[in-house]
């Protein structure tokens, strides 16, 4: 071996352990990947944006709120809606009655930090359109969120009378 093939070949490791070593450090210092896991108060919380977009009484502003492929079981529709323009009908329709929407008893079961399920129990004020006439519907609900583009959506949402009720 040459000088110069020797003074090659320890450029060459040197390089290599400088390289491993800079990359290693970065990978130090970059700590493993912090979970950015929901608390089960925000998950919880994502019913009170809901709400609130059921109060502005325009259906877009409703499914805005649910993912472009959603299935939407319904509380007071027989149909099954599994597109934006079914889960805009079915709001349309719904919001006449004015819903103001009130949990009784939440569970939340967060999956990880981009899915999460909220279960429990939900009561409705609905008015009657044309006799102003109030009524409250209690049902069991399932949301069950995921994070999409950063934003929380509804992948599927269950809603189903009380049977005692």
């Amino acid at each position: 071996m040459t000088r110069k093939t020797r003074i090659r070949a320890a450029l060459v490791t040197a390089t290599a352990v400088v390289t491993a070593t800079a990359v290693s450090a970065g990978v130090s210092a970059a700590g493993p990947e912090k979970s950015s896991e929901p608390t089960r108060k925000q998950i919880a919380a994502l019913f009170d944006g809901w709400n609130a977009a059921l109060r502005t009484g325009d259906a877009e502003t409703v499914a805005d709120r649910y993912a472009d492929d959603a299935v939407l079981l319904p509380t007071v529709s027989n149909r099954v809606r599994t597109d934006r323009a079914g889960i805009v009908d079915y709001f349309e329709h719904f919001l006449l009655n004015k819903p103001v929407g009130k949990k009784v008893r939440t569970i939340v079961n967060v999956l990880d930090r981009d899915s999460a399920l909220d279960t429990g129990v939900y009561a409705f004020t609905l008015t009657d359109p044309v006799t102003g006439a109030k009524r409250v519907v209690e049902a069991r609900y399932t949301y069950e969120y995921e994070k999409r583009g950063g934003v929380w959506k509804i992948v599927n949402h269950h809603s189903s009378a009380m049977p005692e009720g």
